[in-house]
């Protein structure tokens, strides 16, 4: 029996592997879950699967998960914090670990579940963008196993030669090319995205998804963290990832090697294939997907992104360019430029003003520590914040 614990398992992700988890209780255990605050969705789970831990990241929350478990018999440990959560990323039980928690506040508990030899599951993008090499580093020393677990990355991974070693380019890979739906907004008019609203920018025309990514994908960000992450992955400049959209989603990325040849993984866009992939790598199992019929897609498309339209790729392929500390200076902005978004303090068009505004102010300088990783990401959410004063309030502008 393989434990797993799952950080960030409240969220899509989270909720995607206990689905998977479900249906193989023969092979794998749950024995932790992590989240931030929602005390309620991760009561239901815990009552479900009954781990050996749960752990809140907010105090507060981790107070209320303890009342609503309290008289229902369950074991499970409630632990608080981002103690917590690296606690449960380090467990001796846990031999596979989950890595969803989404943004920065998943770096310290990914960082620590590599340290200790885990096969680390990554969809925490965040933890690659923001500080790569420590990342690399740590799956090394610790020998653990790092598998990506957003669909573009693990279909790049399923179309490399088998022994392919993180952050070490694989012999004959001459480019990836990496697809993007292109999100809610691809067929809108320029003019026509000053007015979105976050709940347009959040209804994705193929994947269910948290808020924050939601967002990321709609402006294009997304695609250009993914892009730092697969230079980072796969050993890659950034020369040689290139992003084409799809707006099928029915090829979640290509490789071509040096002979001219181009393999790719296709398949319903559905995140718990890859999650499956990489819970049961080097095999596969079952995960309730809906199996692709070719017939039925009839076409697959593929085009350039509008640069110009979706300046936060441009933002984020500078940021690969310039390596160091800049693509965690560049995360840090756009987390706080979405979040100001989400909480309407801030136009959609005005997201990639402010990452823009943070990254001309700032240098990359090199890492030499997670000090360093942490401190350009503090500056540059004080710089982001600061920005945030000069665009005008989506409201104010609305009633313009």
């Amino acid at each position: 029996m393989i434990g797993v614990a799952v950080l960030g398992s409240t969220g899509s992700i989270g909720e995607n592997t206990l689905d998977v988890l479900a249906r193989h209780t023969d092979k794998f255990k749950v024995v932790a879950l992590g989240a931030n605050r929602n005390a309620a969705k991760l009561a239901q789970q815990v009552l479900s699967v009954r781990p050996l831990f749960a752990v809140l990241a907010d105090a507060q929350a981790a107070r209320e998960l303890v009342e609503r478990l309290a008289g229902s018999g369950t074991a499970t440990r409630v632990l608080v914090g981002e103690e917590g959560l690296i606690e449960i990323a380090s467990m001796p039980e846990a031999a596979v670990v989950m890595a969803g928690i989404s943004g920065s506040a998943g770096l310290r508990s990914t960082l620590a579940a590599a340290h200790t030899g885990k096969r680390v599951l990554l969809a925490n993008k965040e933890s690659l963008v923001m500080a790569g090499p420590l990342l690399i580093a740590a799956v090394r020393a610790g020998g653990a196993t790092l598998l990506p677990v957003d669909s573009e990355h693990s279909a790049i991974f399923q179309c490399l030669p088998p022994g392919s070693t993180a952050g070490v380019s694989a012999p004959g890979v001459r480019r990836v090319l990496l697809t993007a739906s292109g999100g809610p907004f691809l067929d809108s008019p320029h003019e026509a995205l000053t007015a979105v609203t976050p709940e347009q920018a959040c209804a994705h025309p193929k994947w269910v998804m948290g808020r924050k990514i939601s967002v990321d994908s709609a402006t294009l960000m997304n695609k250009g963290l993914e892009l730092i992450e697969a230079c980072l992955l796969f050993g890659l400049a950034p020369e040689q990832v290139e992003v084409v959209v799809h707006r099928q989603s029915i090829v979640h990325s290509l490789v071509e090697y040096v002979d001219g040849s181009m393999l790719a993984q296709l398949g319903s866009p559905d995140m718990r294939t890859p999650i499956a992939h990489a819970l049961a790598w080097p095999t596969r199992i079952a995960c309730g997907v809906n199996f692709l019929d070719l017939i039925r897609t009839a076409r697959l498309d593929f085009c350039a992104p509008d640069l110009a339209r979706f300046p936060s790729l441009v933002l984020a392929q500078a940021a690969a360019r310039a390596g160091g500390l800049m693509p965690a200076i560049l995360n840090a902005a756009n987390e706080v430029a979405v979040q100001a978004f989400l909480d309407r303090q801030l136009n959609f068009l005005d997201i990639p003003r402010v990452i823009e505004s943070v990254i001309t102010q700032m240098s990359a300088g090199a890492i030499g520590s997670l000090d360093d990783v942490l401190a350009a990401d503090a500056e540059a959410r004080h710089r982001a914040r600061a920005g945030l004063a000069a665009p005008e309030p989506v409201a104010r502008r609305a009633a313009v």
